[in-house]
């Protein structure tokens, strides 16, 4: 007999990490929460971030990719009461979406006992959400490389070591992955796409290898950071107080506005000297620190 109620823990993700456009993403200790039961009407209560905006019927996202999930195992979806507790921030880099798309696909799975594999989950997260470099990480955790095979979304794990931190400005400005991605030019230069090749595999050895030493050149984008920055322009302002604090790497988290920096110390010294231009440019927002995880998606 299927379970009745099911709690899922998903934790948020910073996708591209620089130079790693639409292929890298992070999961980071920071999660969403969500409790997904059988009802006789669908209904959802959300508390914490994104309380007064997402919706509390059945075109809210986890509850749209929990109903996709029964649709893929032939099963006929029940009405859900869905109880969501948010830590992650919307419309602000660090993986929203993917949180809860991949919330309503996983605790759908365990509720119903429908069997979907690990592979057919990251697939449909991909499908519902359209970003799998967040999706990726959300679903699986640590440090993931992603990239399509045909119809199949596919990852690798990158090892990191366990001392790194992750230092974020997270603006009060909101900004949409839609609008985002709007400004992003159609056609690239060869001298740019090999720029940022060079630099993804600079990146993946650093975080692999421990030489963050070299975050500093690893983490620079010519795709889509200086097109962002039009209309994010405290953003690198942003980076060289960052770095000037003792980040070893930063970056613009997936479409913005969230800025990461990479570190191992000097974590309270980044947080204040970003949080400082910012606030000198008119961008207020708040610093939190985290850590990157091995953890993805589970079952409580």
């Amino acid at each position: 007999m299927a379970t009745q109620t099911i709690t899922v823990r998903v934790p948020a993700t910073t996708a591209n990490l620089g130079p790693g456009f639409d292929c890298l993403g992070m999961a980071l200790d920071l999660w969403n929460e969500v409790t997904l039961q059988v009802g006789k009407e669908t209904n959802v209560d959300v508390t914490g971030e994104g309380e007064e905006s997402l919706a509390r019927d059945e075109s809210n996202l986890v509850v749209r990719a929990a109903r996709r999930a029964y649709q893929e195992a032939g099963v006929a979806a029940p009405p859900f009461q869905v109880v969501c507790r948010n830590d992650v921030p919307l419309a602000r880099g660090l993986g929203s979406s993917a949180a809860a798309a991949v919330s309503g696909l996983v605790a759908a799975n365990a509720l119903g006992s429908l069997g979907l594999t690990e592979g057919r989950l990251l697939d449909l997260a991909a499908e519902i959400e359209g970003h799998p470099d967040n999706v990726a990480p959300a679903l699986l955790g640590g440090f993931r490389i992603v990239y399509q095979e045909g119809e199949e979304t596919r990852t690798a794990s990158v090892p990191f070591a366990d001392d790194l931190y992750a230092v974020l400005f997270i603006p009060d400005m909101e900004m949409a992955t839609a609008e985002a991605r709007a400004i992003l030019p159609q056609m690239i230069t060869r001298k740019d796409a090999v720029f940022n090749m060079a630099r993804v595999g600079l990146l993946v050895h650093a975080i692999e290898s421990g030489e963050l030493e070299l975050l500093k050149h690893a983490t620079q984008d010519l795709l889509h950071q200086p097109q962002r920055q039009q209309v994010f322009r405290p953003m690198k302002y942003i980076f060289r107080g960052a770095m000037a604090g003792g980040a070893m790497g930063v970056f613009l988290s997936g479409g913005g506005p969230t800025i990461l920096a990479i570190t191992r110390g000097r974590r309270l010294t980044i947080g204040y000297e970003m949080a400082d231009a910012a606030y000198k440019l008119g961008c207020d927002g708040r610093v939190k620190i985290v850590k990157p995880v091995y953890q993805g998606a589970y079952v409580v």
